[in-house]
């Protein structure tokens, strides 16, 4: 006689973070950087590629254009050969310089410690201001990219689509002390283990916690 699987139950999530971190000790932001700045450029051009590939060119990049100054008053063409390895190189080019400028132009060059203030930037959305709000300057933020998305649906941690649904929902469930770490947890364990199409379960630190929900499906 078939018996039908156990339901597996999600631990709570402070259980869960626990999971994640003894998995990923190592867990960190993946994009080089020495400063708010190069953090804050390097965070913008990781949009549709890889953070391996972003310090690929990074590193010509801040030898070229080491302030928002520099970058602001770049020659367009001369910009897009040093990006030309990201894709979408051109979009990227005119994206910085108008960053840049707002820069120079509203903070003097600098890069701003407040989410209003970032977000008000040319290009830069939540999850940017928050990636450099939690690496840079150390202020609590929760990063919703696809993998912070797609785990937190499938842990049943939100229904949500939405990144900023998703980050207020996050943000019920854990600690303001928690939210960077916890961040970078997700971000790898998407990376490396949670993928979207073929998760390995198997392999899956919280395997024996995870409702995995959407699995096999579109999660």
């Amino acid at each position: 006689m078939h018996r039908p699987e156990p339901e597996i139950r999600c631990a709570p999530p402070e259980v869960v973070n626990e999971l994640l971190a003894l998995a990923h000790p190592d867990a960190r932001c993946e994009l080089n950087h020495r400063d708010a700045y190069e953090l804050l450029v390097a965070t913008v051009l990781s949009a549709q590629t890889t953070d391996v590939r972003v310090n690929e060119v990074t590193p010509e990049l801040f030898a070229r254009y080491p302030d928002a100054a520099t970058l602001a008053t770049a020659d367009l063409g001369e910009l897009e050969d040093v990006l030309r390895p990201l894709g979408f190189f051109r979009r990227k080019a005119a994206a910085l310089v108008s960053l840049a400028g707002s820069l120079v132009a509203d903070h003097g060059g600098r890069v701003p410690a407040d989410l209003d203030a970032l977000v008000a930037l040319a290009g830069v959305g939540r999850k940017t201001a928050n990636v450099v709000l939690g690496n840079a300057f150390g202020i609590p933020g929760i990063t919703v990219d696809t993998h912070v998305g797609r785990l937190s649906r499938r842990l049943g941690w939100t229904r949500s689509t939405d990144p900023v649904v998703v980050e207020s929902e996050l943000a019920e469930l854990f600690p303001p002390q928690e939210w960077v770490m916890l961040s970078h947890r997700l971000i790898f364990h998407g990376r490396r283990v949670c993928h979207a199409r073929k998760p390995l379960c198997s392999e899956c630190c919280l395997a024996g916690v995870c409702p995995r929900i959407g699995v096999g499906l579109s999660a």
